[in-house]
């Protein structure tokens, strides 16, 4: 589907969300700073295209394609960031036969900015993940594995802040649980702080202490699980925080045409935002920030 009929068909979708707590909006003011979130989450290692004669996806997807619509997208407004939410590895034979380098090679040219950790991050073992990193021109970020006693030690950041347009963008990471998905001696002695305490520290530093303006959390939990609806999850971190603006998150392939409008602990509203898998979509939120800091978003997925 060419980008322009798609974007007419979901534009009455994706009316501008207020945020902090504002009304709905319909429009943005003339003088407003705009920042583009781009992203992705769950590629797992799919480079190429989905076939024609795939029966669930043909003609979709493929890193080449993906590339082409963020370049237009840049051009539209540099202000953008381009971020991904985990599972980069496992899918299809490149990583089998290249162990991530190609995927992470890929990603630096497409010129990611950041990129959390999924749990198919550590397949070919953490020691794999680590010897890929030198193929990687973009930031690692994860608030809540601790890489304390690991080769992974001081090369994965909490947080990142971002500048663009004068606005400060804040992004921290979160990973699921490994116990039970990742063999432990894959993993070996990362050690896994509960997701939300972790997230109510990382949003107060960026919101409070380092004065950002937006703060995103990139995650790898997974969007909700309906049969175990205590689980940490984005709608629930979304619940029981109260500085984040924006989850873009992972591993349960969840897609969503549109992003989700949840209230965190204040009842303010929170964006909550994945797509689906391997490629074949591209999130893109944009923000809009008036002269007096007061903020909205329009969010919408792309078929790739």
């Amino acid at each position: 589907m060419k980008r322009r009929s798609f974007i007419q068909k979901t534009a009455t979708a994706s009316s501008l969300i207020g945020l902090g707590g504002l009304s709905l909006s319909s429009f943005a003011s003339l003088n407003s700073k705009k920042i583009t979130i781009l992203h992705t989450n769950d590629v797992h290692s799919h480079i190429d295209p989905f076939g024609p004669n795939d029966a669930r996806n043909p003609n979709k997807g493929g890193i080449a394609r993906r590339a082409k619509l963020i370049e237009g997208f840049r051009k539209e407004n540099p202000n953008t960031l381009l971020l991904d939410a985990g599972d980069i590895f496992q899918g299809t034979p490149y990583f089998n036969y290249y162990g991530g380098e190609l995927e992470f090679k890929l990603m630096s040219m497409l010129k990611y900015d950041a990129a959390t950790i999924g749990n198919h991050d550590f397949d070919n073992g953490i020691d794999g993940l680590y010897a890929q990193l030198p193929n990687a021109n973009f930031e690692f970020i994860s608030a809540n594995y601790d890489f304390k006693n690991t080769v992974m030690d001081r090369h994965v950041k909490p947080y990142k802040i971002f500048n663009k347009a004068g606005i400060k963008i804040g992004v921290f990471g979160l990973g699921i649980t490994l116990e039970g998905l990742v063999d432990k001696s894959l993993y070996k002695e990362t050690v896994y702080l509960n997701p939300v305490e972790i997230a109510q520290d990382m949003s107060r530093i960026l919101k409070e202490e380092k004065k950002c303006d937006l703060v995103i959390c990139l995650s790898h939990l997974g969007y909700n699980y309906r049969n175990n609806p205590e689980k940490a999850s984005d709608l629930n971190l979304a619940k029981a925080t109260m500085n984040i603006d924006l989850i873009i998150g992972g591993h349960t392939h969840t897609f969503l045409p549109k992003p989700t409008v949840a209230q965190n602990v204040n009842g303010d509203n929170v964006l909550v935002n994945q797509v689906g898998a391997y490629g074949l979509y591209l999130g893109k939120i944009d923000f809009y920030f008036d002269s007096d800091n007061t903020k909205s978003a329009n969010g919408t997925t792309i078929i790739v």
